[in-house]
């Protein structure tokens, strides 16, 4: 109740100054699924959530969930903190958790927000793949088309899901996690050029 409260208090200001249009919401699966999302912007996630009506489990860096508002937020949510300085085996547990539950879960690849304007998309951390491997799990990519600014529309495209199959049973070294991890990056930038695409359809 708290969750539907806080969202319907913060959609209709959010909307005025980060005017938001999700497209492809036809390719979300039912049950469970990794949505993969591109990160430019700390507005990337409150964004999109307000503008769906899903219920996620979101993977995050732990420094957010010290911060008050941002704590908070995740934490009613169902903010799952990840320490991204080595293997935290408690943050992916809780995260095949929720897929076993059927949860969606929410995970930005890289890991953190991308800077550099003049790269399309940073690094994947490989557990991601990990986690969608062990849990037999479609990845849904989702392209955030460009940075959000005050007052002019964000846009975000959900591609259609993808399994990694071909990793199914195979012993997840270094190596077939860092293949796992590419197909997923190319993915993504595959998405990408379909968001691109139909927006300069409707621009034209």
């Amino acid at each position: 109740m708290l969750l539907w409260i806080s969202r319907i208090l913060a959609y209709i200001p959010l909307t005025i100054i980060h005017p938001t249009c999700v497209k492809g919401k036809k390719n979300l699966p039912k049950g469970k699924a990794i949505l993969c999302a591109n990160h430019l912007s700390n507005w990337d996630l409150p964004l999109y959530y307000l503008n769906t009506s899903q219920h996620l489990k979101v993977l995050a860096k732990k420094e957010v969930f010290e911060k008050k508002i941002g704590g908070w937020y995740l934490k009613t949510l169902g903010g799952i903190p990840i320490d991204r300085d080595g293997n935290d085996i408690n943050a992916i547990k809780s995260c095949m958790k929720a897929l076993k539950e059927e949860k969606k879960l929410f995970i930005f690849p890289e890991g953190t927000r991308l800077k550099d304007d003049s790269k399309v998309l940073g690094d994947f951390k490989s557990g991601l793949a990990l986690i969608a491997i062990k849990t037999k799990t479609p990845i849904v990519p989702i392209w955030n088309v460009r940075r959000p600014k005050l007052f002019r529309r964000s846009i975000f495209y959900i591609g259609k899901p993808f399994e990694l199959e071909e990793f199914y049973g195979q012993k997840l070294d270094e190596e077939t996690l860092a293949k796992a991890t590419e197909v997923v990056w190319q993915k993504m930038l595959e998405t990408r050029e379909l968001a691109l695409a139909k927006k300069n359809k409707k621009t034209k």
